[in-house]
């Protein structure tokens, strides 16, 4: 199937070219920046949520209820679960989730995990694309659900527009190692498994570091209790999420989104840049050459890249 027939059908909901198109993404071909150009007009309708936190918080079992909420207000949603990479195939360890499998038979759900491949924040690099696909597929809604690793998980907040950082009561030494990153982050704080015990002392804690890290910004992070397995709290979810979609509207919000856009375009250009450069490098035998004189002690590796970048700019 040719780019152009993909992209039409990707644009037309197809669930079979969607998956396709993701893992072209994922693969990383040729064809993959080919397809981004083509439905990247057609993006930017979906709201984005980035769920995450430590594991065992019950994030899975949260987001299936957050879908069949979702569904009964007539939305329909995409989501993209990273999972930490098998290190016998190299896919998604866990798999599509199976409290998830129920709900993808419905034609306006589609669920796809997604394999970190070592790639470090907690998100798979070809994330932010799988998104943009799901967005031009007239998703309204796409929930990113990260690995749960902990600190690196702020690179969510490049990705999603709403985060919701899911917590469970008992988890207060996860709490304090992730506080200098993951809180300033979350939009939405969820403590989940509300019906164990030391719940309200978890409430607290959080909200507590959030006076710390939430001085001075417009958007005050609510703290909410639920129970995923039953669906407790959810509707509650929903609506603040709603609320805090609404305020992206806001004029202090446009500038924050230019301001993210920004940083995007310079992470592609570095990213393209990378590529060239490399490619480039590894038909001549070079990389292997610099590689070897560090191993050898005979050049540092940024006196390394700054000969590259030299030898870069006078071939041009």
């Amino acid at each position: 199937m040719k780019i152009e027939e993909l992209a039409k059908n990707v644009l037309a909901g197809e669930k079979r070219s969607i998956a396709k198109a993701i893992t072209i993404i994922e693969n990383n071909s040729r064809e993959a920046r080919k397809l981004i150009a083509a439905i990247y007009p057609h993006t930017g309708k979906a709201h984005i949520i980035g769920i995450t936190g430590p594991g065992g918080s019950g994030k899975s079992t949260l987001i299936e209820k957050i879908i069949r909420e979702y569904r009964r207000r007539g939305k329909t949603v995409g989501v993209i679960a990273v999972d930490p990479t098998s290190p016998f195939t190299g896919g998604a360890f866990l798999g599509d989730r199976i409290r998830m499998q129920e709900l993808a038979v419905d034609k306006d759900v589609f669920i796809r995990s997604m394999a970190t491949r070592n790639y470090l924040g907690g998100i798979a690099r070809a994330t932010r694309d799988a998104v943009k696909i799901l967005d031009a597929a007239g998703k309204d809604i796409i929930i990113v659900e990260t690995v749960g690793a902990g600190q690196s998980e702020v690179e969510i907040a490049k990705i999603a527009q709403t985060v919701i950082v899911v917590f469970a009561p008992g988890l207060g030494d996860e709490i304090q190692a992730i506080k200098a990153g993951i809180m300033e982050i979350g939009h939405i704080f969820v403590v989940n498994k509300a019906d164990r015990e030391n719940v309200n002392k978890a409430v607290i804690d959080i909200k507590a570091m959030l006076q710390l890290n939430n001085k001075e910004k417009s958007w005050k992070p609510p703290v909410l209790k639920t129970i995923a397995l039953t669906g407790d709290g959810v509707p509650q979810l929903i609506e603040k999420i709603e609320e805090h979609k609404r305020y992206l509207k806001s004029r202090e919000e446009r500038k924050r989104m230019r301001e993210k856009a920004e940083k995007e375009l310079l992470e592609a250009i570095k990213e393209k840049t990378l590529d060239i450069i490399l490619e480039e490098m590894k038909e001549k035998g070079e990389f292997e050459e610099y590689l070897e004189k560090i191993l050898k002690r005979e050049i540092d590796p940024m006196t390394a890249a700054e000969k590259i970048l030299e030898k870069k700019l006078r071939s041009n």
